[in-house]
C-alpha cells in the first residue's frame, strides 16, 4: 500500500514499552524482518535473533533490552537491501510513532526508498523531517534528495536541491547525472559530466557508467571513445558495470569487434555482460556469434535470466530453428520464467515463424488478461505467415472490440493482409488514433497503396510522415518505378539526398528500375550508375542486378553484358535479364548460351527464366529450339506452365505463320485461354492476313475485354489489307457505338536530356519545318537508293499518292528526321514507338541508317531493331 502521512501525525511518545504491544506497527514490523528469513546474519538485539513467528518474536522481544537507533537503522537497512521497500516505509513510520530518535541515516535511507516506489508524496513530507530537524545540510540526505526527485520524474526539484546544496560529492554528482539520464535529458547529462571535470570532481565508476549510456542512446560514438580513454586514466576498466557500458556503446554504434575486445579483457563478467553481447550480436546481424556467446554463456555457469532468453528466441525465429525454441522454452519452465509477458510473446513469434501456428495460439490463450497489444500483433502476424488472413482478421477485430488500441506494428502488420483487408479502411482507423504521421504505419499504407496503383494516394501519405527514413523512401521509389513514372521517382530520390539522407542499396535498385522506363531519358540511368558507384553501392546484388536490367531495357545490351560479367555474385534476376535482353535485342545465340551458362552453373530456373528463352527464340524463328526448351521446362524442372508460357509458344508459332499449330497450343491448355493470348494469336493473323483465324481470335478477345482497342483495329486492318473497306468500316463503326478508343501511335527521342515526342502527320514541333525538309531531302535519297513505298502497310481506302504521303510522316520517320537535324554527324539515334514499326518504316530506317551512316535502335512494342549500314538486327524477322 502507499503510506501517506503528515508531520504532525508523527507526535513523540515518550516510553519504549508502548513497542511491545503485538499491535504495535513498529513491533510487527520488527517482528516479520525475521519472519521473512531473508538474512540469517541479521540484526540481533543482545546476541538473540528476533523469532521467525510474531509469538516467538514477542517473548524475545520481551527479554532484549530496549534497541538503539544502530540496531533499527541496521534493520531499515536489512529492508531496502532486499528490495523490501513497503516494509520499511511501514517500518519507518511506526519509529516515528513511537517518538523513538532517529538521524541523517535514517531519513537517507527512507529518501532511498520512497524513490524505489515512487512515492513523491511520501518523499515530500520525509524532505519537510528533514529541514525540521536540522538534516538538510548533511551530503547524504541532500544527495537522497535528489535521488527521490528524480526517480519520481521531479527533474526541476532535484536539480533545486542540487543547487542549494553547500556540500557536494562526487555521489551528489552522479546521483543527478544518472537521474536526468533516466528522465531522457542526454544533453543536461553530457553537459554536467564536463560540469563534474572543470570542478575537479573525482569521478567514480557510476558516473561513467550513466555517460556511457546516454553516449550510447545518442550514438556519440567519438565521445564515447574520449570517455573510454579516460576510463582507461582512471583505472575503472576491470569495473563490472562500467565495462557492461563499454560493451554496449560499442554495439549499438555496431563497431562489435572493440565490444568484443572490451568483453575479452573482463576479468569477471555477469549475465547482464553475456547478455549484452548477445544482444548486441542480434542487433547487428552476426547470428552465429550470438549462437556461440550464448552456448558459451551455458558453458560459464553463469545463470541465465529474463533477458536472456528473449533475443535467443528471436534468433530461433529468424533461423526457424523450432527445435532449439522448444528447447530454450523447457529452459524458460525450468528457470521459472514462464509468466514473463517478452518470452512469451518471443515464443509466440518463434513458433509462428516455424510453422507452428498451433503452439503458438496456446501460449497466446494462456496470456487471457495479461495480454498486450504486442502479444495480440505477434499472434497476428504469424497467422498471416502461416496463411491465416481470415483468422487474422478476425483476431483483429476482436482486439478493437476488447479495447485493446492497436499499435504502429499491429497496422503494419495487419496491411499485409490485402487483398483481404482495404487499405481505405485501415487508413481510416489510422488517422483516428493518430499514427498516420508514424513512419511504420506510414511506409506501410503507401506500399499498400501502390500495390492497387493508387499512386496519388501513396503519395499524399508519403507526405504527412513525419520522419521519413529510408525504408519510406524507398517504397515511394518503388511505386513510381512500378508505373514507369521515372521523373516522380528521380524527383523523390533528389528530395531525399537535399534532406541529408543516405541512400542505400535499395533506394539505387529502386530508382535504377524506374530509369529502365522507356519514358525514362537515356542518360538519367547512366548518372545514378555513376552515382552508385561513388557511394560503393554498385556492387551490391540488387543494385548490379538492376543495372543488367536498366541497361538491357534501355537499348545498351553491351553495358548490360559488362555490368553482369562483374558481378561477384548473381541473383535470378541477373540470369533472367541478361537471357531476355540479348532475345529482345536479336541475338537469340548468345541468349541461349546465357541460358546454357546457367544450367553448367546449377543455377535454380524459374518459369521467368524460361519466358526469356522462348522469346528469345520467338525472335530469331528457332521453332524446334523452342519446342525442345518448353518440354524441358516441364520434364526436366518440373515448372507448370502457366498462361504467359503457353503465349509465347503461340507467338513462337504466330510469328512463323504456323497458324493452326498455335491454334492447337490454345485448343491444348489445360485452362481458358485469356486475353494475352487471344491478342498475341490476332497480332499474327494480322501479320499473315488469316482472316478465319483472326475473327475467331477477336471474337474472343471482345469477349474478355470490351474496351481494348486492339481487338477492333487488328481486326479491321485485316480486313483492309484484304481490301475488304465495307467489313473494316463496320468494325470501326462498332468501336465508336461501343467509345472505344483507338491508341495513337507516338514515337519519342531523346536530345541533350530532352524528350522530344511526335504523333503521325505532327506539325506541333516547334522545329516542324525543318522536320519536313529533312523528310522531303531523305525522300529522294531514299528513292535513289532504291526504295520503293509498301502501299500495303497504309490500311485506308485512297490513291496511292495519299498512301505515300501517309507512310513519309510516321511518327518513328518525324523522331529520326529531328534526331538528325538535332545531332551532331555520326551520333547514335534512339527511338522508342508504343506500337509496332511497320514493314515500310522498318526498310526506310534501314536505308537511313545507310545513307547518314548513323546507327539506329529503335524499340517497338516487340523488341529492339538495331539498324546499321543498311541491315537490322532482326533479319526482318519480327
Amino acid at each position: 500500500m502507499n503510506l501517506s502521512f503528515h508531520p504532525r501525525t508523527l507526535a513523540k511518545t515518550p516510553r519504549w514499552d508502548s513497542l511491545k504491544p503485538l499491535q504495535n506497527l513498529l513491533f510487527r514490523c520488527l517482528s516479520h524482518c525475521q519472519a521473512t528469513a531473508l538474512d540469517p546474519e541479521g540484526p540481533s538485539f543482545s546476541g538473540k535473533s528476533i523469532s521467525a513467528t510474531p509469538s516467538q518474536a514477542q517473548n524475545l522481544f520481551d527479554e532484549t533490552p530496549q534497541p538503539n537507533l544502530a540496531q533499527c537503522n541496521s534493520l531499515l537497512f536489512q529492508y531496502s537491501r532486499n528490495s523490501l521497500n513497503r516494509e520499511a516505509l511501514n517500518l519507518f513510520s511506526g519509529i516515528r510513532r513511537s517518538g523513538f530518535p532517529v538521524d541523517s541515516m535514517t531519513f537517507s535511507c527512507v529518501l532511498k526508498v520512497c524513490g524505489c516506489l515512487f512515492n513523491e508524496i511520501v518523499g515530500r513530507q520525509v524532505h519537510c523531517q528533514c529541514v525540521k530537524f536540522g538534516f538538510i545540510e548533511d551530503v547524504s540526505i541532500g544527495t537522497s534528495l535528489v535521488d527521490m526527485y528524480m526517480k519520481t520524474e521531479n527533474v526541476e526539484d532535484g536539480r533545486r536541491v542540487f543547487d542549494l546544496m553547500e556540500e557536494r560529492n562526487v555521489v551528489s554528482w552522479t546521483s543527478l547525472l544518472a537521474g536526468y539520464a533516466q528522465n531522457g535529458f542526454n544533453g543536461e547529462v553530457l553537459h554536467l559530466f564536463l560540469a563534474m571535470q572543470v570542478e575537479d570532481v573525482k569521478l567514480n565508476p557510476f558516473t561513467f557508467s550513466a555517460v556511457l549510456g546516454v553516449l550510447a542512446d545518442e550514438q556519440l560514438t567519438e565521445t564515447g571513445l574520449q570517455v573510454h580513454t579516460v576510463v582507461l586514466k582512471n583505472g575503472f576498466e576491470t569495473t563490472m558495470f562500467v565495462s557492461n557500458s563499454l560493451i554496449n556503446l560499442y554495439l549499438k554504434a555496431g563497431m562489435v569487434l572493440d565490444a568484443r575486445a572490451v568483453f575479452d579483457d573482463m576479468e569477471t563478467r555477469n549475465a547482464v555482460t553475456w547478455n549484452s553481447m548477445i544482444s548486441g550480436y542480434v542487433m547487428n546481424g552476426l547470428d552465429v556469434e550470438a549462437f556461440q556467446t550464448f552456448y558459451h554463456m551455458r558453458l560459464s555457469g553463469v545463470k541465465l535470466t529474463k533477458m536472456t532468453f528473449a533475443p535467443v528466441i528471436k534468433l530461433c525465429a529468424n533461423h526457424r530453428e523450432f527445435g532449439f525454441a522448444r528447447q530454450l522454452h523447457c529452459q524458460v519452465l525450468k528457470n521459472g520464467f514462464e509468466f514473463d509477458h517478452s518470452i512469451r510473446t518471443a515464443l509466440m513469434a518463434a513458433y509462428g515463424k516455424c510453422s507452428q501456428i498451433n503452439d503458438a495460439f496456446k501460449l497466446f490463450s494462456m496470456m487471457h488478461e495479461d495480454r498486450s497489444v504486442v502479444s495480440w500483433t505477434a499472434m497476428i502476424s504469424g497467422l498471416l505467415q502461416n496463411d491465416g488472413t481470415e483468422q487474422a482478421l478476425n483476431l483483429f477485430s476482436l482486439m478493437n472490440r476488447e479495447g485493446v488500441r492497436p499499435n504502429d506494428f499491429t497496422y503494419s502488420t495487419i496491411l499485409t493482409a490485402q487483398p483481404a483487408v482495404s487499405p481505405f479502411q485501415i487508413h481510416a482507423q489510422v488517422i483516428k488514433t493518430n499514427y498516420e504521421k508514424s513512419p511504420t504505419v506510414g511506409t506501410a499504407l503507401l506500399d499498400a497503396y501502390l500495390k492497387l496503383g493508387k499512386v496519388e494516394e501513396a503519395a499524399k501519405v508519403f507526405e504527412l510522415i513525419d520522419e521519413k527514413d529510408i525504408v519510406a523512401w524507398s517504397a515511394m521509389l518503388v511505386g513510381y518505378a512500378q508505373i514507369g513514372d521515372s521523373e516522380g521517382a528521380v524527383r523523390i530520390f533528389m528530395q531525399l539526398v537535399k534532406k541529408g539522407i543516405k541512400p542505400n542499396e535499395f533506394t539505387f535498385s529502386s530508382v535504377l528500375n524506374a530509369c529502365a522506363a522507356p519514358t525514362a531519358p537515356v542518360e538519367q540511368g547512366k548518372q545514378f550508375h555513376a552515382f552508385s558507384i561513388k557511394s560503393r553501392l554498385n556492387n551490391a546484388l540488387c543494385v548490379s542486378s538492376a543495372l543488367v536490367t536498366m541497361y538491357a531495357k534501355r537499348g545498351n545490351i553491351e553495358n548490360a553484358n559488362k555490368v553482369f560479367r562483374r558481378q561477384e555474385e548473381r541473383d535470378l534476376v541477373s540470369w533472367n535479364s541478361m537471357i531476355s535482353g540479348y532475345g529482345q535485342h536479336g541475338s537469340a545465340k548468345k541468349a541461349l548460351q546465357i541460358f546454357e551458362e546457367m544450367q553448367s552453373q546449377n543455377v535454380e530456373m524459374d518459369g521467368i527464366t524460361f519466358i526469356g528463352v522462348f522469346s528469345a527464340c520467338t525472335h530469331a524463328g528457332l521453332i524446334d529450339v523452342g519446342e525442345m526448351y518448353f518440354n524441358m521446362m516441364v520434364k526436366d524442372h518440373n515448372i507448370k506452365p502457366t498462361m504467359e508460357h503457353y503465349s509465347c509458344m503461340v507467338d513462337l508459332y504466330g510469328r512463323a505463320g504456323m497458324l493452326e499449330k498455335a491454334m492447337d497450343i490454345i485448343n491444348e491448355m489445360p485452362f481458358s485461354a485469356g486475353a494475352t493470348v487471344w491478342r498475341t494469336l490476332l497480332s499474327a493473323c494480322h501479320v499473315h492476313r488469316n482472316l478465319e483465324l483472326g475473327k475467331l481470335a477477336a471474337e474472343k478477345l471482345i469477349s474478355l475485354q470490351p474496351q481494348d482497342s486492339a481487338a477492333y483495329v487488328l481486326l479491321s486492318n485485316i480486313y483492309a489489307a484484304l481490301g475488304n473497306w465495307q467489313e473494316r468500316n463496320k468494325v470501326r463503326k462498332l468501336m465508336n457505338e461501343r467509345r472505344v478508343k483507338k491508341e495513337a501511335g507516338y514515337s519519342w527521342i531523346e536530345v541533350q536530356n530532352k524528350t522530344h515526342s511526335f504523333l503521325a502527320g505532327d506539325v506541333s514541333h516547334p522545329m516542324s519545318d525543318h522536320i519536313y525538309s529533312k523528310l522531303k531531302e531523305l525522300k529522294a535519297r531514299l528513292k535513289a537508293a532504291g526504295y520503293h513505298p509498301d502501299y500495303s502497310y497504309v490500311l485506308q481506302d485512297t490513291d496511292d499518292v495519299q498512301k505515300e504521303a501517309i507512310l513519309s510522316q510516321h511518327s518513328e520517320r518525324l523522331a529520326i528526321a529531328f534526331g538528325l537535324i538535332a545531332t551532331p554527324p555520326g551520333t547514335s539515334l534512339q527511338i522508342v514507338k508504343n506500337l509496332r514499326v511497320c514493314g515500310d518504316c522498318h526498310t526506310v530506317i534501314k536505308i537511313i541508317s545507310m545513307i547518314e551512316g548513323r546507327d539506329i535502335v529503335v524499340r517497338d512494342t516487340n523488341r529492339f531493331h538495331h539498324f546499321k549500314g543498311g541491315g537490322c538486327s532482326c533479319g526482318d524477322y519480327w
